[in-house]
């Protein structure tokens, strides 16, 4: 069992980014372009790209918007050339960060992302310094109430590392980062249809942070994520409401 409220957590991410969907759809686009341009325009055989679009189906992205990113990255259309970029720091009491970029000029988002590390609290540190605290995994909740044995019996059919239920009884189950998108159909195929299902970079010790301290950290991870560059931020902190 695990001591933290992760639906509580995870109900309050959602309405975070439900407040700035306009954005989302600009992080999906480019997501999706990269993904396609790294691994083709064929779900069947590229699982970045298949995650990308199922994400933008999720926050209701028009088809064409999908279609034009596809071939963006594809090189059908004309279109910016993105990079992928890591950055990783330490946030208030020295909680782990790591920042996930997109960008087509790093001058410009290294200086954005270390403006937001100085400017709320947190040290942006160098490479390497704080991705050890993380694994790279696919991750999926599930809502408190959902069938405890049944969920362990199929995901673990369906080849997941592990399941834990937590305190407030969501249940996670979690994968291979590359074995994420055969789990989720297994899943569903099962009748389990989780809440949250992502590839992240899960943290290895999570620490709980409340009051003062939890609202400095969420100004940092919300300035950080306000970024027009960064894709996702991580961090090991967990903030209680």
């Amino acid at each position: 069992m695990a001591g933290h409220s992760k639906w509580a957590n995870i109900q309050h991410r959602k309405g975070r980014q439900d407040a700035k969907r306009g954005k989302i759809f600009t992080k999906l686009i480019k997501e999706i372009t990269v993904a396609a341009r790294m691994g083709g325009g064929d779900l069947n055989f590229n699982p970045r790209l298949r995650l990308a679009i199922d994400k933008a189906k999720a926050e209701n992205m028009p088809g064409d918007n999908i279609d034009r990113a596809v071939k963006r990255g594809t090189g059908e259309l004309d279109g910016v050339n993105y990079e992928e970029v890591r950055y990783e720091g330490y946030g208030i009491g020295g909680a782990a960060v790591m920042v996930d970029c997109l960008t087509d000029n790093r001058t410009r988002t290294v200086a954005d992302v270390r403006h937001a590390f100085n400017k709320n609290g947190g040290n942006m540190g160098t490479e390497g310094s704080v991705a050890f605290m993380f694994k790279h995994c696919g991750q999926f909740l599930f809502a408190p109430g959902t069938s405890e044995d049944a969920l362990m019996e199929a995901a673990l059919e369906a080849g997941a590392e592990d399941v834990v239920t937590n305190d407030d009884g969501s249940i996670e189950v979690m994968s291979g980062a590359n074995e994420f998108a055969a789990v989720k159909d297994a899943l569903e195929k099962a009748g389990f249809k989780a809440e949250l299902a992502e590839v992240t970079m899960k943290p290895l010790n999570e620490a709980s942070m409340a009051g003062d301290d939890a609202v400095k950290m969420q100004k940092l991870l919300d300035a950080l994520d306000d970024l027009d560059d960064v894709q996702a931020v991580y961090t090991s902190a967990i903030l209680e409401e």
